[in-house]
């Protein structure tokens, strides 16, 4: 499974609601005609992601795919037909925004995250060391492992998406990043 995420604020002028609103009427007219490919969306309110609005108040959106074949169907999908408008409209609002491409490493991909941990590999830390610490820490949590792919991204390699905080094995050092579901509702 493969996730796009789309980090993305408001403008100082857009209240908040108004913003959360437009993104559920977008992720709700993707969701009511998909493209191929798609398997969901959510749209989480954050705060701390260095990478999206210097830290402060930012959305974080997961649009869910089957694999890479998949991005260009929805990047075409985003625009067009029924979403066109909802797109346009919630789009308008927006300050700026950035995205990164993630690779479900393991776990599952349940729902939207109460916390997400990001974090970078340690120098010197194989992949198989890493994912084998992180294992038991993503089964006890009913949690997911995320990595970004192809360093298409400005967040750190890693993320944790999980139900509530959670302890990484050390050295692992996590910037955490609490979660509020926007969409779905």
């Amino acid at each position: 499974m493969l996730a796009y995420v789309f980090w993305h604020w408001r403008r100082p002028e857009v209240e908040a609601g108004n913003y959360e609103a437009a993104q559920r009427r977008f992720h709700a007219a993707l969701a009511a005609v998909p493209p191929p490919g798609f398997r969901r969306s959510w749209c989480l309110g954050v705060s701390g992601a260095r990478w999206a609005a210097g830290g402060g108040e930012a959305y974080e959106d997961w649009y869910l795919l089957d694999g890479s074949a998949a991005i260009d169907p929805l990047n075409a999908a985003a625009v067009s037909a029924s979403r066109q408008a909802p797109h346009d409209a919630a789009a308008a609002l927006a300050a700026d925004g950035t995205a990164g491409l993630y690779s479900l490493r393991l776990g599952a991909a349940d729902g939207p995250p109460q916390v997400a941990s990001w974090f970078a590999k340690p120098a010197g830390m194989s992949y198989p060391d890493l994912f084998a610490a992180l294992a038991p820490v993503v089964r006890d949590e009913t949690a997911a492992l995320w990595g970004r792919q192809m360093t298409l991204g400005p967040a750190l390699e890693f993320c944790v998406h999980a139900p509530g905080p959670v302890a990484l094995p050390p050295p692992l050092a996590a910037t955490p990043v609490r979660c509020r579901r926007v969409w779905p509702d």
